[in-house]
């Protein structure tokens, strides 16, 4: 089972060849994530349209426990070197924590333990 970035919830959602195996799988992820797809919807669509396609989208959400922000904050200081964002951190460690691959596109995450990198 995967722990989906948002990256990778984009680019299924864009129709992605590269992303067809996961298509019917179930969508893990947290809040954050959805936050950001949402975001990444309403620079290139309406918000009815935006929301709509949100709302079809079946998530299981992954609670982000104040443990989990923390490690991901321990996650990003000893990767600051990386261009890393919080979410991207707290995707990771939540991923992590749930015993889930980190299923994501993000170059940062190619060669790091528990990652299905799937490349552009």
């Amino acid at each position: 089972m995967y722990f989906f970035d948002s990256y990778a919830i984009i680019e299924l959602i864009s129709g992605n060849t590269k992303y067809e195996k996961f298509q019917d799988a179930i969508i893990i992820t947290n809040s954050l994530n959805i936050s950001e797809v949402f975001y990444s919807l309403l620079l290139k669509i309406e918000e009815a349209t935006a929301r709509k396609i949100i709302n079809q989208i079946n998530f299981e959400l992954v609670e982000i426990t104040p443990q989990i922000s923390m490690e991901s904050a321990i996650f990003k200081f000893k990767n600051k070197n990386k261009k890393l964002s919080y979410a991207d951190c707290i995707g990771y460690i939540c991923s992590i924590q749930n015993n889930l691959l980190f299923l994501t596109g993000d170059k940062e995450f190619e060669n790091l333990p528990n990652v299905e990198f799937v490349k552009k």
